[in-house]
């Protein structure tokens, strides 16, 4: 296999999209589009991948990281002007090279490896990937001769009445020779109402040089969809969409609808999983197997164990054991970490806190900045009073800790293990373990005071 060499065009300001965000960084199914691009590409053993973008693209570059190198194009001269940009990074180099939009985010990196594969088939200095489309309007059609080879591509206004026929149009993805690439770039000219340089210029150079052009159709239309707008940003994201949770459920997942469950597109997902409407889940997730998510349930970067239910709650930046019960109305925040067999239940709020085995906090709780050990009870109401106005403070609950109900533990403080708290009860000092600690006012009653009362 020859060395393969990527150039992804992300220099496009993409005035269309009515936004301050750079259009390759606006996100499908949670992740921007030239990042889906990259990944894809990356996939595929490449010996440099190289990204034109234009100026103020330090977000690109930020987000792109080291997957790839970056050349700048200063001023928007067209695709051909774009791809010469890499020129000091690629040229003279033995190999082949694919040019891929920073736009269209449906390609697979199976549908590249066979556009690959089918160029080096075929021994071409250049191949298209083309698409077959019932609405051509608009596309630049894929003009073949007998031999199945590429004759030219005839931008639609440019077509004749008979091309206008051809329903096999370009997708504005190639793979090139990359030494046949740099030298056809010098030769393409500006001479067109525009005055940009095209890289279909670069088909119809070679093919006057007598090289060997060839097509490769792919079978899914949808793949090579560019975005341009908002309308097409919501078309990619719900062609996505569709794929990524088809390949969940083909992979064990149950999903009960579809329509209206959010999967990102790094996520993964154990099988015998079953997701309620309304689900999302996001970032770097890792679900495990058995588990019952929603409905109505957000999870962001979190890794959760197996046979863990997740209800009509909010789960961010967190690791969730086995067994795990949350919800209705939890909310988890980022830096918690939820041991096995752990209950976190209704409006119940966890902010950097480990929960140790077989804990609960069942009911109208915030357990914040908090070490709590294993089959601890907070009782409902339970409170750790972690600020102060200027510093967090920790709150350190031990092994076996009875919390009775409406307890405020004001940190920094120590319950010691299998001690007990008072409901109603102002814990400002550490416990020691199997102490029962009372910090409240002794209830007073006062006979017949209720008719004084009246009376006034």
């Amino acid at each position: 296999m020859s060395n393969r060499y990527a150039i992804i065009l992300a220099a496009g300001q993409g005035t269309r999209m009515k936004s301050k965000l750079y259009k390759v960084l606006h996100p499908v199914c949670g992740k921007p589009m030239v990042q889906h691009v990259v990944d894809h590409v990356s996939k595929l053993q490449m010996k440099k991948v190289v990204t034109i973008v234009g100026h103020g693209a330090e977000l690109v570059k930020t987000q792109l990281g080291e997957k790839s190198v970056f050349a700048l194009q200063e001023e928007q001269l067209g695709t051909a002007h774009a791809v010469m940009q890499a020129k000091d990074l690629l040229e003279g180099k033995a190999g082949v090279t694919i040019v891929v939009c920073g736009d269209t985010p449906l390609i697979k990196s199976e549908t590249m490896e066979a556009l690959f594969k089918h160029h080096e088939e075929q021994s071409a200095k250049a191949t298209i990937l083309t698409a077959w489309t019932a609405e051509p309007a608009g596309y630049g059609r894929v003009v073949r001769n007998n031999n199945g080879l590429v004759e030219k591509i005839v931008e639609h206004k440019d077509a004749s009445k008979e091309e206008l026929q051809i329903q096999e149009i370009n997708t504005g993805t190639y793979c090139f020779d990359n030494q046949a690439l740099f030298s056809a770039l010098k030769k393409v000219s500006n001479d067109n109402v525009q005055g940009e340089y095209y890289l279909p210029d670069v088909i119809e150079i070679l093919k006057g040089e007598g090289e060997v052009v060839t097509a490769y159709q792919t079978a899914y239309f949808e793949e090579t969809l560019g975005i341009n707008d908002r309308v097409a940003l919501s078309q990619a994201e719900s062609f996505m969409k569709k794929r990524i949770n088809e390949e969940h459920m083909r992979n064990g997942v149950t999903i009960i609808d579809p329509m209206n469950t959010y999967i990102g597109a790094d996520v993964e997902i154990g099988m015998d999983t079953i997701l309620y409407p309304g689900t999302s889940l996001s970032g770097n997730t890792v679900v495990g197997s058995d588990c019952v998510i929603g409905p109505n349930t957000q999870i962001e970067n979190c890794k959760l164990g197996d046979q863990t239910a997740i209800r009509q709650s909010v789960a961010v930046d967190s690791q969730i054991g086995s067994s795990v019960n949350i919800g209705p109305f939890a909310h988890i925040r980022p830096q918690s970490d939820i041991h096995d067999e752990v209950k976190i239940g209704n409006f119940v709020e966890v902010k950097k806190a480990v929960f140790g085995k077989g804990s609960k906090a069942s009911h109208l709780s915030y357990i914040g900045d908090a070490e709590v050990g294993r089959d601890v009870n907070l009782g409902c109401g339970s409170i750790t009073v972690n600020y102060d106005g200027k510093n967090k403070y920790l709150t350190k609950i031990e092994d076996g800790v009875f919390v009775g109900c409406n307890s405020n533990l004001v940190a920094p403080v120590t319950i010691g293990e299998g001690a007990y708290i008072a409901a109603g009860s102002t814990i400002t000092e550490d416990v020691p373990g199997k102490a029962l600690s009372i910090a409240r006012a002794r209830q007073v009653n006062k006979e017949d005071y209720a008719e004084k009362l009246n009376k006034k």
